[in-house]
C-alpha cells in the first residue's frame, strides 16, 4: 500500500504549527522572587540560565494534533492498495421486475448513475451496450456479476459488448414497445426546369425509385425546399443566399457545379471503374451532395447501376445500426481491460477525527481544573 495527496499544497498548513507553540510559551506561569533573611549571608552566585518549558503539553500536544489533522485533510490523502470490497453486484434492466438479491450483494439498476433497485426504476429507453461497458469499468475489479435483459434486448449500438469479467446473464422474455414510424422518403424539388431531357429523365427515376411517385413541380423564384424535402439546384452559380440559409439549417441539395460546392468535399460514392461519382460538402448542419458530371448516363456511368438510389438515398438518410436483437446473442465477450483499482479516500476519516480533537481541545481549554494553583 502506497500514500499519495491529491493537493500537497495543503501541506502548507503545518506552519500554523507554530502558533500554539508561541500561544503557550508566552502563557508561561512566572514566579516572583521572595527574599529570606538567612539568605543574605549565603555567597552570591551566578543564576543558571532559564530553559523553556511549556506549561500544560497535554493541551499544546491536542492542538498540535489538531493543527495536523487539518493541514492532512486539506492535502486530501489517497490510500493506495487497500482491499476493496468484491461483494456481488445484480443489475437489472428498468422496466424488469427486480428478483430477491441476496444479503450482502449490490442491487442496481442498469441505468445511468446506477441507482439502487431500493429507488424507483428510471424511465426511457437505455442505452444498454454502453451501460454495461461503463458499469464493469465502475465496479471494483474480481466483484461478481449478474445482469437481468429483457429479451428481444434493446439499447445495443454497433459493436457487442466487452467486458473484463464474466457475466451471469439471464433473458427474460419481455414484449417491446411499438416501432417507430418508418423515416418516409424524400421528395426532390429542383430549382427552375431541367436543363435537358436528359437530367429530367434521371430526377424522375430517382424519385420513383425512392417513393413511386412522380418528381414534384419544381420551384418558383427563390423558393427554397421545405423540411424533409431535397433540393436539387442544377445551376452554374453558387447558391443563393436564401438555399444556403436552408442548407446551413439542415438541408440537402443536389448540385452538379462546383460553385455551388462548398469547400472540400470528400468522395462517398465510387462508379465501378473507382472513379468519384458523387462528393459531400459540409455547409452548417447540413449537406451539398456534388455530381462529378452532368445527370447523364453516358457522362455519369453509376446512374445505369441498380443500387444507385439506394446508395444515394443512405447518403442522403442514413441507416441507422441496430438497436434491438435477441438477448441470447448479446451476451458480453471477455477480454477488456480491467477496471483501475480505486484508491480509498481518508478524509472521510480524518473530518471525524478533527472534530473529535477539537472537542478535546475546547474541553482541556475550558476545564475547571485549568488554572488551578498546583
Amino acid at each position: 500500500m502506497s500514500l499519495s495527496l491529491l493537493f500537497p499544497l495543503g501541506l502548507l498548513a503545518l506552519a500554523a504549527l507554530v502558533v500554539p507553540l508561541l500561544i503557550h510559551l508566552a502563557r508561561r506561569h512566572h514566579y516572583a522572587p521572595l527574599d529570606f533573611a538567612a539568605l543574605r549571608w549565603l555567597r552570591a552566585r551566578a543564576q543558571p540560565r532559564q530553559r523553556i518549558r511549556f506549561d500544560e503539553w497535554p493541551l499544546l500536544l491536542v492542538r498540535l494534533l489538531l493543527l495536523t489533522a487539518l493541514a492532512l485533510l486539506l492535502a486530501h490523502p489517497l490510500l493506495h492498495g487497500a482491499a476493496t470490497p468484491t461483494a456481488p453486484w445484480v443489475v437489472v434492466t428498468p422496466g424488469l421486475t427486480p428478483p430477491s438479491v441476496d444479503e450482502g450483494s449490490e442491487g442496481r439498476w442498469l441505468a445511468p448513475g446506477f441507482p439502487s433497485l431500493e429507488q424507483p426504476a428510471p424511465t426511457g429507453p437505455q442505452p444498454l451496450a454502453s451501460l454495461l461497458r461503463e458499469l464493469d469499468q465502475a465496479m471494483p475489479a474480481g466483484a461478481a456479476l449478474t445482469v437481468y435483459v429483457p429479451d428481444p434486448m434493446p439499447g445495443l449500438d454497433g459493436e457487442r459488448a466487452r467486458l473484463s469479467r464474466r457475466v451471469e446473464w439471464r433473458s427474460v422474455r419481455h414484449p417491446l414497445p411499438a416501432p417507430a414510424a418508418a423515416a418516409v422518403a424524400p421528395q426532390l424539388r429542383v430549382a427552375g426546369a431541367a436543363t435537358d431531357a436528359q437530367t429530367q429523365r434521371a430526377l424522375e427515376a430517382l424519385q420513383r425509385a425512392w417513393s413511386q411517385q412522380p418528381l414534384p413541380a419544381s420551384l418558383a423564384g427563390d423558393e427554397v425546399p421545405a423540411t424533409g424535402q431535397v433540393g436539387v439546384w442544377l445551376g452554374d452559380a453558387a447558391l443563393p443566399a436564401s438555399w444556403q440559409t436552408w442548407v446551413q439549417n439542415g438541408g440537402s441539395v443536389l448540385v452538379t457545379s462546383t460553385a455551388a460546392a462548398p469547400g472540400t468535399g470528400v468522395a462517398v460514392l465510387r462508379d465501378a471503374t473507382g472513379a468519384v461519382a458523387v462528393s459531400r460538402h459540409r455547409l452548417g448542419s447540413g449537406q451539398v451532395l456534388r455530381f462529378s458530371k452532368a445527370l447523364s448516363p453516358a457522362t455519369l456511368p453509376i446512374l445505369r447501376e441498380p443500387d444507385f438510389p439506394r446508395q444515394l438515398l443512405e447518403q442522403l438518410q442514413p441507416i441507422p445500426a441496430p438497436r434491438v436483437a435477441s438477448a441470447a446473442t448479446q451476451q458480453p465477450l471477455i477480454g477488456a481491460t480491467s477496471p483501475a483499482a480505486q484508491p480509498q479516500d481518508l478524509s472521510i476519516w480524518l473530518l471525524p477525527l478533527v472534530v473529535l480533537l477539537f472537542a478535546l481541545e475546547r474541553w482541556m481549554a475550558t476545564s475547571a481544573r485549568r488554572g488551578r494553583p498546583a
